[in-house]
């Protein structure tokens, strides 16, 4: 096993041993096992799963593992050395092997989760009709634990089924393994709230049959079946609850599913409270005092999180109830995508449709806050000045969002206030041109006197209708940033809103093809690029990274688009 440079933890826990010291499962202690489950871990078959807050089960492991790389800051973020990823114990838990570490003395565990659509109740795949087929298919949990004084949740994707999985074989492809690592990576390093990227393995003995696209196929769905390395990623979090959990618990307490149904709503709400919001929300006041604290601090996590999203290009793909965090953070990598050419309606999963779209994000957030009030008002029922407090947070909800998108406008544009002249006039502007969105607002962070220094973003030449509007809009803009006192101070810090280096699919492609064939060393690099967004990098990096996407990739299947990435 080998490192790439610019290591960064030299110091913290170096064995298995003092590592598994710092467990502690609050989930596992507070919340209700599933009456049904074996509770030894052997529960891999789908089933309905009718009650309960988790299913003990343990992962599948990768046979003949091997490491790719792990998350140098996350290592020191947690307290880890370096060489902890050499320690065999550590490579068992992290591969999906847990059943032979006798240390550990670990049950992993899986959670169910409700699914709505855009604020639509969802049942149509679930193959018990019922809804309680959906939740974690193939992403197990094994470890929880407090490190550095903050509480992290270790959750391994790709580590073969759980009663969730629906029929499904529950792997992940180094694929979407690669692609969920590095993301993950390039989310935290912009300052985003997101899962971040612990470790990760492949298989080099296993895979499995997948649809992709063939070579050069501009196909909208997969026309080939593909031979892929399996591999185990491990995403971590100060939790992995999400909106769809509130969902499936308050389904079930409307109808009476069973006797505790009411219960464990408050239960995993309460969950909530301890597990995200402790430093937020005093315990000590009234239940339904919280409740309405819960629901505005979760809007203003939301709405923040969807502003950094749209500031830096990012375009979740498939922002479901099931995919939204109550943590307020970005989760699950699945179909994603960042706009190169920017586009208001990029969506680069064929699946998604308009309404996951990166300008409907916003949209989409509010529907999945409302399935998370809708699920908050059962606990307040019987409180009419608390519930009334609680339906005028969701009220506001569109109001509030758009304070937020105007301030990270305006925050990009360099505006000391939002100016809707300048800031919808832009936004028209780029909807009717060919430019890239990254570099477009990098390069006016260099608070340019003459348009034409914008012209490196440009896909396409302009007309010279259209290079007359650009012309006026600059010169707009420039008479309002020139009224800052300190110029250089504003160019540092629209420079550090607004990226350099941001994620090209047709750039990550080599990445995992020349891992398939054992070559992890554009992996290192990329990673290594992503971790830097902001900054200025090598000359060499600079012409390898930051740059137009060419015209060969513009309509190309598993580049452009994708029906998924599994």
């Amino acid at each position: 096993m080998s490192f790439h440079k610019n290591q960064l933890s030299s110091s913290g826990i170096t064995s298995f041993q003092e590592f598994i010291r710092h467990a502690d499962y609050s989930l596992r202690t507070n919340l209700n096992p599933d009456p049904a489950s074996s509770h030894d871990g052997d529960d891999h078959r789908a089933r309905e799963v009718c009650s309960g807050h988790y299913v003990p089960v343990n992962p599948t492991p990768l046979p003949d593992p091997i490491y790719i790389t792990h998350s140098y800051h996350l290592f020191k973020d947690l307290g880890l050395h370096d060489v902890l990823v050499e320690d065999q114990n550590f490579i068992k838990m992290f591969s999906g092997d847990i059943g032979t570490i006798e240390t550990a003395r670990c049950v992993g565990w899986a959670t169910g989760y409700a699914l709505s659509i855009y604020g639509t109740e969802y049942n149509q795949q679930c193959p018990f009709g019922t809804g309680n087929g959906y939740g974690d298919g193939r992403a197990i949990s094994v470890f929880e634990g407090l490190l550095k004084g903050s509480r992290w949740e270790m959750q391994l994707k790709g580590s073969g089924p759980t009663p969730y999985c629906r029929g499904a074989d529950g792997r992940a492809v180094l694929r979407s393994s690669v692609r969920e690592f590095l993301a993950q990576e390039l989310m935290h390093a912009l300052g985003i709230p997101t899962t971040r990227s612990l470790t990760l393995f492949a298989s080099q003995s296993q895979t499995v049959m997948r649809p992709w696209y063939s070579e050069q196929s501009q196909s909208q769905d997969p026309d080939v079946l593909v031979d892929n390395p399996i591999a185990i990623s491990t995403r971590v979090a100060s939790s992995f609850l999400r909106v769809g959990q509130l969902e499936l618990f308050a389904r079930r307490s409307r109808v009476d599913a069973h006797p505790q149904a009411f219960e464990e709503l408050k239960m995993i709400v309460m969950h909530l409270i301890e597990r995200e919001y402790k430093n937020e929300i005093d315990q000590s006041l009234h239940f339904s005092d919280q409740v309405v604290l819960l629901a505005r601090r979760f809007r203003e996590r939301l709405c923040s999180l969807v502003a950094h999203w749209l500031r830096v290009g990012y375009c979740q793909g498939n922002f479901n109830s099931d995919n939204c965090a109550a943590g307020g953070f970005t989760l699950d990598f699945g179909p994603f995508g960042f706009c190169e050419l920017y586009d208001p309606q990029f969506q680069p999963w064929t699946g998604g449709g308009g309404h996951f779209s990166f300008l409907n994000q916003p949209v989409a957030a509010e529907a999945n806050f409302h399935m998370f009030w809708k699920s908050l008002r059962l606990l307040l029922l019987h409180d009419d000045t608390k519930l009334e407090e609680l339906d005028q947070i969701r009220k506001d909800f569109e109001p509030y969002m758009q304070s937020k998108l105007q301030h990270m406008w305006s925050k990009k544009l360099g505006l000391s206030r939002y100016d809707a002249r300048i800031c919808d006039g832009l936004l028209d502007l780029l909807g009717c041109s060919k430019i890239d969105f990254t570099i477009f607002f990098r390069e006016l962070s260099h608070l340019p006197t003459d348009f034409s220094a914008l012209t490196k973003s440009f896909y396409m030449p302009l007309s010279e209708q259209l290079e007359a509007q650009w012309q006026s809009w600059f010169d707009q803009w420039r008479l309002l940033i020139t009224s800052a006192k300190d110029q250089q101070a504003l160019s540092q810090n629209m420079l550090k809103t607004n990226p350099k280096y941001t994620w090209r699919e047709w750039l990550i492609v080599p990445a995992y093809e020349q891992a398939s064939r054992g070559d992890y060393s554009l992996i290192h690099q990329i990673q290594a690029v992503l971790n830097n967004p902001y900054e200025e990098q090598t000359q060499a990096i600079e012409d390898q990274y930051y740059r137009l996407r060419p015209d060969a990739f513009f309509y190309a299947g598993g580049i452009s688009h994708y029906s998924c990435s599994s």
